[in-house]
């Protein structure tokens, strides 16, 4: 047999394996029921031994079309893939710091308008580059930054917006997107937890000058460890990719020499006229590419994508229709305006007025083997790790406190069926009884 046939053999086979494991069928108090966890077949196996036989051990052709199809997606002019989503965050936000921006560029002490009920590697690069995160309070239901609190919010240092579409749920983007607009400032979407949420009609993720996504195991598609930046400001995609590869100035995709036809013509800073510019560095950067054996994964779950986002919709609808007769007791999960999320989670906030204590709620229900989790940090102000750090706060975080103490989530990802989702309301209805 030739390589191409031995290929074809060795890739059926693996096909053949991955395809004939059965999960064990759910059994109600003893399967636990996850919050979330990766959904894949045989497609995604069979991607990833064929990136491995190729052994493109870095970013290769498979990487490649991960960045074109994700950008067409999102409706973004660049992407460039990452080894996780905190990274992506970490460059969106340095990348605003580079000096090719002149006097847009932001600078020590420059203001970054946010949330303090956040994950936190939304607000750790604030802190990483040196710029003063303003937090403002969210609403309770969507659990997303208050419009007028982000303009009441805007200082004479203030520089840029960075918000997260918060479990999924888009955040106004109408009035933030037009605020920033108006008022000069950057807008970063922090898109982790919502690829495939519509705003408008519009997938998130490319209405800010920068956006972040992330592929780790409990998000809407997974490459294991990884994630992305979309931007479409051909000056700021340039800066990301110098900054993801170790902050070189050359942008000659790897194995290929020579793109910009000067490759040993120029003067840069005070090297010797004409240094190789393969080995030219504009920014103090970092390695943060993502592999090719990820990135084939990566183009498998993207042909999932539309029904992993069906399904997410579906099974949040389902849980929102038998929680309703609770929501004198409870207050649901609720869409943005004019938007369709694509659901990480669904959100409870209890009403602690009416007698229930969250922590009385999950500790009922983890016993029953349905995990809950909070909402992230709570306010994430309160951590050992942020106490002290440079901050300002536009009037008080009363829902973020109040979420810190009686918010929780559920899961919604695809890997849920109806089984699943009706025994995690029927422990609601025995809690309740």
């Amino acid at each position: 047999m030739n390589e191409a046939d031995l290929r074809k053999q060795m890739l059926d086979l693996v096909r053949n394996l991955a395809g004939a494991a059965q999960a064990d069928p759910f059994s109600p108090g003893k399967t636990p029921v996850h919050y979330a966890g990766r959904v894949f077949g045989a497609e995604e196996i069979v991607a990833a031994v064929e990136a491995v036989l190729e052994f493109n051990l870095t970013a290769g052709r498979f990487a490649a079309q991960m960045e074109k199809r994700l950008a067409r997606r999102v409706g973004a002019a660049d992407v460039a893939l990452v080894n996780s989503g905190s990274s992506a965050n970490l460059l969106a936000v340095t990348a605003l710091t580079s000096p090719c921006l002149g006097q847009r560029r932001l600078e020590p002490g420059d203001e970054v308008i946010t949330v303090a009920a956040a994950f936190p590697t939304t607000v750790a690069p604030i802190i990483q580059n040196r710029l003063v995160p303003v937090f403002v309070d969210i609403d309770i239901g969507g659990y997303n930054a208050l419009p007028d609190r982000v303009e009441e919010a805007i200082g004479p240092r203030t520089r840029a917006i960075l918000l997260a579409h918060t479990l999924g749920n888009p955040f106004d983007l109408d009035r933030i997107a037009g605020l920033a607009r108006r008022r000069g400032l950057w807008l970063i979407e922090d898109n982790c937890d919502a690829l495939g949420s519509l705003y408008r009609g519009r997938p998130t993720g490319g209405f800010g000058d920068i956006a972040s996504f992330s592929f780790y195991p409990a998000h809407h598609i997974t490459t294991g460890e990884g994630g992305a930046v979309a931007s479409s400001n051909v000056e700021i995609a340039r800066i990301v990719r110098s900054l993801r590869d170790w902050g070189r100035d050359c942008y000659c995709e790897a194995g290929s020499s020579g793109t910009c036809g000067r490759r040993f013509e120029t003067t840069w800073g005070a090297l010797p006229p004409g240094y190789d510019h393969k080995y030219v560095y504009s920014h103090v950067g970092y390695n943060m590419k993502m592999t090719d054996i990820q990135a084939a994964i990566g183009c498998a779950q993207l042909d999932r994508l539309d029904a992993f986002t069906a399904k997410r919709r579906l099974n949040h609808d389902f849980l929102f229709s038998r929680l309703a007769r609770f929501a004198d007791r409870l207050v649901l999960h609720q869409a943005t305006a004019e938007s369709e999320p694509s659901w990480f989670a669904f959100a409870i906030t209890v009403r602690s007025d009416q007698g229930v204590e969250r922590d009385d709620l999950t500790h009922f229900l983890e016993d029953r083997g349905i995990e809950t989790r909070p909402l992230f940090a709570g306010n994430i102000l309160c951590h050992p790790a942020y106490q002290a750090i440079p901050r300002r706060i536009v009037g008080n975080l009363e829902n973020t406190d109040h979420a810190m103490r009686s918010t929780f989530f559920v899961g919604v990802y695809p890997g849920l069926g109806e089984a699943e989702l009706d025994y995690m309301a029927a422990m609601f209805d025995d809690y309740f009884r």
